[in-house]
């Protein structure tokens, strides 16, 4: 059994109420339950939040609604937290994670990443784009060296995880969190390549201002 979870805190730092945010007269969280629908492989899809005016929204939409904990919806608690919290109420084989914040985010390309979790024997599989440029971390190269200089196109391109789509096994991530460990990358660990346009994140004004800019280019393809 398949299930999309889509996560939706009420609050946020840096975009006042970012989920309720809209492109093309549609809210970011309406967006992703329909890409959801869209892609036709879910058995189940729900919207995780602790405010129950998502509740209303998932059901103008034909979809669940999970209501975690007040404790939950905090910018003190973690995304482990809440996905551990609904994997234990709801079963199934694999959870996939989808979030609004991605509205770049095609149904073709959610289908594509729950083939590859199916096809694989991966049990945390994460979305990530590939930075091909020279990258440094604490002043020190990662994919190049100061000791010449090489042609960007020959660097060993850089896996930057953008978090527009997860996907977890439901008992190696319960594990895990059961015990102590780190559930979010446990087990055997793969990464699913998007596009510079899909991978487009939403954290602050400036880009949801370009996610409106860019979203025509990417659906009308």
């Amino acid at each position: 059994m398949k299930i999309a979870m889509i996560p939706a805190r009420m609050g946020s730092q840096r975009l006042t109420k970012k989920n309720l945010q809209k492109i093309k007269g549609t809210t970011l969280i309406s967006h992703a339950i329909r890409k959801c629908v869209k892609a036709g492989c879910f058995d189940e899809i729900w919207v995780n939040s602790e405010h129950p005016d998502f509740g209303e929204i998932a059901q103008s939409e034909g979809v669940h609604f999970h209501q975690r904990p007040a404790s939950l919806g905090n910018s003190v608690a973690t995304s482990e937290q809440y996905v551990a919290e609904f994997l234990e109420k709801n079963r199934c084989d694999t959870l996939f994670q989808v979030h609004s914040i991605a509205p770049l985010l095609t149904a073709e390309d959610v289908v594509k990443f729950v083939k590859k979790m199916e096809s694989s024997s991966f049990d945390t599989l994460l979305s990530c784009d590939n930075i091909q440029i020279e990258c440094v971390y604490g002043s020190k190269p990662v994919n190049f060296n100061f000791d010449e200089k090489s042609n960007s196109q020959d660097l060993e391109p850089i896996q930057r995880v953008n978090w527009a789509i997860s996907a977890w096994k439901r008992g190696q991530f319960l594990e895990a969190f059961r015990s102590g460990k780190c559930a979010t990358y446990s087990g055997d660990v793969g990464f699913h390549s998007l596009s510079t346009l899909t991978s487009h994140i939403i954290k602050t004004k400036e880009d949801l201002l370009l996610a409106e800019k860019l979203f025509d280019l990417v659906f009308s393809e």
